[in-house]
């Protein structure tokens, strides 16, 4: 084991041995990771969650997130990866690693994650671009499993059908839960022979899927199935995430039940802020962060705070910007804050006075806070 500073945060990393890798499409791998007896603790996970990979690059530590496809009764863990850039990080790992090699590799971590309700009848609804899937892959193999009365709906956009990864999967899913599973694939550069799979999942592809799909529910002669919509799921870029999250809003479904992971960094405001806020000037602020003590002076509130420490160059933990991931999570120890968003703490977790401090603009002349929770 050893121990790394990864988003501003100490991360403990183990090696582990590449049990089998597998050529998805031209650029897509699945790896399948081999957990030893007294590791097996710390590598449990949930449905949704991913693991952070360590290597080398060109001299470098390079550390990348990649997304668990297994589910947890599978009793296995199974990452799906995409190489990007023929230069970048991933592609690197992608061709230099291979069965058997051994990589240090992060517990299991994030909150892209459901409840399960095994006893409950749920619609879950789920959209995916790209390499997207993977989490959600997790997903619905967990909830196929566990929930007898729950039923899905896939929408998975890619570019052109070579890109397409875990269709296989997905199709054998399909075919074995016929009656629960629908999947529906989408894309942007080749047109299919039904012109309504054309094109990327946006605000207009969704009022079509809503009318078009998702309309007549056999189950309730007097709704549609959207109506019974209980939970949402949405994987991909985040201009995508923005456009399907707020459209599911606009169309009903409660901000909670709205569920997304953000597979790059993203600076905007998934919502838009709807608050207007007094105007403070000249906020002191004094954090903690990695057992160092800072003092900030924010010319005033008309930005969050973590946007306004980054661009005044301290040292503090991020990711995405954009309230999803939780790296810049942290106890509000003095003063007010207003948290706009929040997509990643629970409700005990808010009682405690944590924050994100992407999603916080400060209501009072002084804040203090620790980012170092543990």
């Amino acid at each position: 084991m050893k121990q790394q500073i990864y988003k501003g945060k100490l991360t403990q990393f183990y090696r582990l041995k590449i049990a089998k890798k597998q050529q998805l499409t031209k650029n897509t791998f699945s790896l399948e990771l081999e957990v030893p007896g007294d590791l097996q603790k710390n590598f449990e996970f949930e449905a949704g969650q991913y693991v952070s990979i360590q290597f080398r690059h060109r001299g470098e530590e390079i550390i990348h997130d990649y997304s668990i496809t297994s589910a947890p009764y599978e009793k296995k863990i199974c990452l799906g990866i995409k190489a990007g850039s023929p230069d970048g990080g991933t592609a690197y790992f992608c061709s230099h690693y291979n069965e058997g090699d051994e990589i240090w590799v992060s517990e299991p971590a994030g909150r892209f994650t459901l409840v399960s309700k095994p006893s409950e009848f749920r619609t879950i609804v789920a959209f995916a671009a790209g390499i997207g899937i993977t989490p959600i892959l997790s997903h619905f193999k967990n909830i196929l499993h566990h929930e007898r009365r729950t039923r899905l709906f896939l929408f998975f956009g890619n570019k052109i059908v070579e890109e397409l990864a875990y269709r296989e999967q997905l199709d054998n899913l399909a075919r074995m839960h016929g009656d629960r599973l629908q999947v529906f694939y989408f894309f942007s550069q080749e047109k299919p022979s039904n012109h309504f799979f054309y094109g990327r999942l946006d605000e207009k592809k969704l009022n079509l899927i809503i009318n078009q799909i998702l309309h007549l529910d056999d189950t309730d002669e007097e709704s549609t199935i959207w109506d019974a919509v209980d939970e949402v799921l949405i994987c991909g870029k985040g201009e995508m995430i923005k456009a399907l999250a707020n459209a599911c809003y606009h169309h009903g479904i409660p901000k909670k039940n709205i569920h997304f992971e953000l597979f790059e960094e993203f600076n905007d405001d998934i919502y838009p802020v709807e608050k207007e806020f007094p105007l403070l000037e000249n906020i002191e602020l004094e954090f903690k962060s990695l057992g160092k003590t800072y003092t900030a002076e924010l010319p005033d509130n008309r930005d969050k705070i973590l946007q306004q420490l980054l661009i005044a160059g301290y040292p503090v933990p991020y990711s995405c910007k954009s309230g999803i991931c939780g790296s810049c999570e942290c106890i509000l120890e003095e003063g007010d804050v207003e948290l706009l968003e929040n997509e990643y703490l629970t409700e005990n977790e808010e009682a405690k006075n944590h924050i994100l401090a992407c999603m916080s603009i400060a209501k009072s002349p002084k804040i203090k806070l620790n980012f170092d929770l543990s």
